[in-house]
């Protein structure tokens, strides 16, 4: 086997392994929320970190036998490979969506990293070290304090601090292509500062990158993080290391370009993800007990005539009893006392068919008596 396929086979396996490490990292921030940074206690936690070391230490070996534009543009395969390892081994399906998101920045980025050229091996000095620190350390705060303050928002919250995981990642290295251009050299103290940068940036990065999981799923963190992490190394080697993109200024132009269809990718991934929170946000309709009324019974009809006789009879009695004489009734009332049956009385009804039931009218003509 040839070098260049060795590099080749080696950079597919390892994106195979960063895949695998980020699904492990996102079922345990399923299953385990409480514990979203480093969830020491958890045996598939270390399996995730074994599967990332591993993943790295194939990236390193493979860059030894081929070049930085193949092999990098290669690991950007790690989320086209995570989409179908979640839907084989824990069920997680991705849509249509998530997969144009996927394809465009995967696509993307490695055509953003076959455009940048090699230059000469060149440290950094220990100015640039200073600075390259600390710029990274304020971004990585910064994002940290922006996702808590979006802790509402799960989507956006994993999406910042897959940011940060991935500029931590990035700059560390960064800081490990210093190191490794110093000890060709031979090694010196002077290199403990960079080492002990690579350390913590990688484990801040592994943190973040393990927090950004919870909530959010595997494919918008993962997008980001594997955007990110080479964007920025690139970007900090062509500012400090002299690097520049191929073919001039078509070059340039096409990088730009690139980098116009990875953010379109990410923005689908995000859009996807938040999409399919809302939807499980909404509460789904109780299911509410069938209450079986009984049916009306239909009355039969000789119910009905007793019904309407029971009314006539109403009516006449009501009619009997106002068409008493009007001289019996008209005998001991005051002078001027209008004669009963003179005006109509009020009624309420009928309602629903029931009988007239009359109400007492008040008097207006009364005598008024004097004490």
């Amino acid at each position: 086997m040839s070098a260049l396929a060795l590099s080749v086979l080696l950079s597919l396996v390892s994106a195979v392994a960063y895949a695998g490490g980020a699904i492990v990292q996102e079922q345990v921030a399923v299953s385990h929320p409480d514990e979203q940074y480093a969830p020491l206690r958890r045996p598939s936690w270390w399996a995730a970190v074994a599967l990332n070391g591993l993943g790295g230490l194939l990236h390193v070996v493979a860059l030894a036998y081929g070049p930085l534009s193949l092999v990098q543009p290669l690991g950007a395969l790690t989320i086209v490979f995570a989409l179908p390892m979640a839907a084989l081994f824990v069920g997680r399906r991705a849509g249509a969506t998530a997969w144009r998101g996927a394809i465009m920045a995967t696509v993307g980025l490695a055509g953003l990293l076959s455009l940048v050229g090699a230059s000469d091996a060149q440290s950094l000095g220990t100015a640039q070290r200073v600075f390259a620190g600390l710029v990274t350390a304020a971004a990585v705060v910064a994002l940290m304090i922006a996702g808590r303050a979006a802790h509402r928002h799960p989507v956006v919250r994993s999406v910042l601090l897959a940011t940060a995981s991935g500029i931590a990642f990035g700059m560390s290295s960064v800081f490990t292509k210093t190191v490794a251009v110093d000890w060709s050299d031979g090694i010196t103290t002077t290199d403990l500062p960079s080492l002990a940068a690579i350390g913590a940036l990688a484990t801040a990065g592994l943190m973040l990158s393990q927090a950004s999981y919870r909530g959010a799923g595997l494919a918008a963190p993962l997008a980001t993080l594997t955007v990110v992490n080479p964007v920025v190394a690139a970007a900090v080697g062509i500012t400090m290391f002299g690097e520049t993109f191929r073919y001039g200024t078509t070059g340039t132009a096409l990088a730009l370009s690139c980098g116009v269809v990875a953010a379109g990718g990410l923005i689908l991934l995000t859009t996807e993800r938040i999409q399919r929170t809302h939807a499980e946000a909404e509460p789904a309709p109780a299911e509410q007990d069938e209450v079986f009324l009984p049916a009306p019974a239909e009355a039969p009809a000789d119910a009905l005539v007793r019904e309407g006789v029971l009314v006539e009879q109403v009516a006449a009695l009501r009619d009997e009893l106002l068409a008493a004489p009007r001289a019996v009734l008209a005998d001991g009332l005051p002078a001027g006392h209008p004669t009963p049956g003179a005006e109509p009385p009020t009624y309420y009804g009928p309602f629903y068919g029931a009988a007239y039931i009359p109400v007492p009218v008040l008097d207006r003509h009364r005598t008024r008596v004097k004490s």
